[in-house]
This record gives C-alpha cells, sequence and structure tokens, in this order.
C-alpha cells in the first residue's frame, strides 16, 4: 500500500480549513460536502467509496468498498480530486463545524486509526476509509457510536475533524481514562476501548450525564474533543424558538428581563 505523497498546511483557529498541495499527478480524497476551493490545474471526480480498492478488482469490489461506508452514515461517493497540470497546485477542505482539524500520519500509529462515525475530511489517495465492528455487545449498545466506528487504514495522511477544543492522550499500558461517550475523535489500533456504568441513583437520574461511560484502557495513543456536534445540537435546539416565536426562556417577565440585561435586543 503506496498511498500518494501530500504537503499540507492548517489555517484557521476555531473554524478551521486544511490545504492540500498536490503534485503533478498526484490525488486527495474527501468526504462529500467538505470541499471549499481550489486551484485551476485541480479536477474533481466523484467515485464509489475511498478509490483505495482495498476489497478486490471490477464493480464488485468497489460496490463492496462503498457500501461498507453507508453503514457508517456515510455517502456511497466521495470525491477524488487530481492534479492535472505540470506544477505543484493546491486544493482546501473545511471542517463542517467549530473545532479543530487532526492530521494523522499513518505510519506513525501502525497504519490503523480508529475514529468516530463522520469525523472524517480527506486523505491522500490509496488511504483505505472502512468501518470497524464493535465486538462487544455493551459497547455497541451504549458506546454512544453504536457497534459501528470509522477506521482510516495505509501508509499515507488523513484527516478528521473534532468539535471544541482537542486533547491527546498518551496512555501507558493498563492505564484507563474515562470519557464521556461523545467525546471521542479516535484511538490507535491498541487501545481497548469499552462502556461502563456510572452507578448510583442520583448519578444515574439526576447527573444530566447519561448512564455510561466510556474507559479507554493503554497502551495507545486517545484523542479527545470538548464539544461534540450532537451536544452543540442539542444546546441549539433547546435554545430555539418554540411556537409562536419566543424561546423557552421569554414565556415569563424574569425571562424577559434577564433579556434586557444579557444584552439580548431581539425586538
Amino acid at each position: 500500500m503506496q498511498a500518494h505523497e501530500i504537503d499540507y498546511q492548517i489555517f484557521g483557529e476555531e473554524m478551521q480549513y486544511v490545504e492540500i498541495e498536490l503534485d503533478p499527478q498526484e490525488i486527495v480524497i474527501a468526504e462529500a460536502g467538505s470541499f471549499m476551493m481550489m486551484e485551476n490545474n485541480i479536477q474533481m471526480e466523484t467515485i464509489f467509496g475511498d478509490g483505495s480498492q482495498q476489497q478486490g478488482s471490477g464493480l464488485f469490489g468497489k460496490l463492496l468498498n462503498a457500501g461498507k461506508r453507508v453503514l457508517t452514515g456515510e455517502s456511497l461517493f466521495m470525491t477524488a480530486f487530481l492534479n492535472q497540470g505540470h506544477t505543484k497546485s493546491k486544493v482546501s477542505f473545511a471542517s463542517p463545524y467549530p473545532g479543530k482539524i487532526l492530521p494523522i500520519d499513518l505510519t506513525q500509529f501502525q497504519g490503523k486509526f480508529i475514529c468516530q462515525k463522520s469525523s472524517f475530511l480527506c486523505a491522500a489517495k490509496g488511504v483505505s476509509v472502512g468501518i470497524e465492528f464493535s465486538q462487544k455487545l455493551g459497547r455497541g449498545l451504549f458506546g454512544g457510536e453504536g457497534f459501528i466506528m470509522q477506521k482510516i487504514e495505509g501508509d499515507g495522511m488523513a484527516f478528521v475533524h473534532s468539535g471544541g477544543t482537542m486533547a491527546k492522550k498518551e496512555l501507558a499500558p493498563g492505564e484507563v481514562l474515562k470519557v464521556d461517550t461523545g467525546c471521542i475523535i479516535g484511538f490507535t489500533k491498541d487501545v481497548d476501548y469499552d462502556i461502563e456504568f456510572i452507578g448510583g441513583i442520583k448519578n444515574s437520574i439526576f447527573g444530566g450525564e447519561g448512564l455510561f461511560y466510556a474507559t479507554l484502557k493503554g497502551p495507545g495513543t486517545v484523542f479527545i474533543q470538548s464539544l461534540p456536534f450532537s451536544r452543540l445540537a442539542d444546546r441549539i435546539i433547546a435554545s430555539a424558538p418554540r411556537s409562536g416565536g419566543n424561546s423557552r426562556d421569554e414565556g415569563s417577565l424574569l425571562g424577559g428581563l434577564g433579556n434586557l440585561l444579557d444584552g439580548d435586543n431581539r425586538f
């Protein structure tokens, strides 16, 4: 497996994008909808799956490769960007929501990285984007990511995105890190991932943190995000205006007074 060797640069702080520099005939693959801009020599083409054809040749192999992506909630198709010019050209991809873009050199992670569904952004041609089935029933039912996660394999560069601020943890053999199930970005293949019941009546009913958290056991590297998209979406939905155009705190005198005091001047 020989992925294309691409150069890159990440721009921005909270709403980042990654700029990929391609040599002539180099290709980068990207998730549909992540494209931002490209120079004139770049040609875009829609392909089945990730184009790596790791599962065989011909139509059947392509369909099998693409079909696995559907199980992770992704589209059957991805987009390939080819530099068909005679000089270096650049193409850029943007993160879909506020957070950080994580560059992954798969040669430093023994050729495999496991991440949450929908976190993949783009990668060098030759990198395979597939699925990772959970072997544990509890993890699949209560782990927040279900039975299926994404796996990125190969020997090239790949890029995933996260929400909020990103934390990197190096776990020693036997060391355990407990994490909210939605806050996991990804981890290396040697990390043992499971879920654990929080315990306690008050914690379960009134804690507001769910019934389970994830346990990550070393050795390996773990990446954590401070603001999962699901949490951000829940806060937006909770604050959205209800029927009649009023937000949840506008049904009382104190709610309206609070809006005046905090500068919420929606007249």
